[in-house]
């Protein structure tokens, strides 16, 4: 069931979500370099000022990232995927609600996530799509998603989108997002390949 959370300003989350394991990049993506900074460092950067009460780093090997001075909380539940950092992180959250963002996205847009947050107040979820897909893992969660979330962690059924239809989803499709310049926001550096791409596109893409 919805409970009415209020959402005011400030009144939200920043969730970087690191607990993959990398296996594709071959070393932990997060501290890969696209310029002068490792891409965790960019994603924070590049956050920094979207009015948020709080930036929270979700890791399960938080001795890795205590150089980066944030507030790391490790899965609640172990083992449960990309569901259970959005799990931990939402459990965490201070406030109302948590924009949640994989920490593979380089260039993930202030921008966009001040817009989203327009959207947020009588959802439980707010989240775009590409090719009419959601990206779980740019997306804003109230507290109201953990109950449904954590159902399904004990089902063992862990598709990051499994529960929406258990809660009150906002969907963004692509017309709304066109002047974010969503084929570059969404994109995600899992290969050495898609790191190189990101590196190029770095030097030609607007901070």
């Amino acid at each position: 069931m919805t409970n009415n959370l209020k959402l005011t300003t400030n009144n939200f989350t920043l969730a970087i979500i690191s607990g993959g394991k990398s296996s594709r990049m071959g070393t932990n993506k997060a501290f890969v370099k696209i310029g002068e900074q490792t891409l965790i460092e960019r994603i924070i950067d590049r956050t920094k000022d979207i009015g948020q009460q709080e930036t929270i780093l979700i890791t399960n090997t938080p001795d890795e990232y205590a150089h980066l001075h944030l507030p790391m909380y490790s899965d609640v539940v172990p083992d449960s995927g990309s569901l259970g950092g959005i799990c931990t992180a939402i459990h965490h959250s201070k406030t109302s609600h948590s924009i949640v963002i994989a920490c593979d996205m380089p260039f993930v847009s202030a921008d966009l996530l001040r817009f989203m947050m327009t959207h947020a107040e009588n959802a439980d979820v707010v989240v775009p799509t590409v090719d009419d897909y959601p990206q779980g893992l740019h997306a804003i969660y109230s507290k109201n998603c953990l109950e449904s979330i954590r159902g399904k962690i004990e089902e063992k059924r862990l598709k990051v989108i499994g529960f929406y239809d258990d809660v009150h989803v906002t969907y963004l499709d692509e017309e709304m997002l066109e002047k974010f310049n969503p084929e570059v926001v969404f994109m995600n550096v899992n290969t050495p390949e898609e790191l190189e791409k990101a590196r190029e596109l770095a030097k030609i893409t607007p901070p």
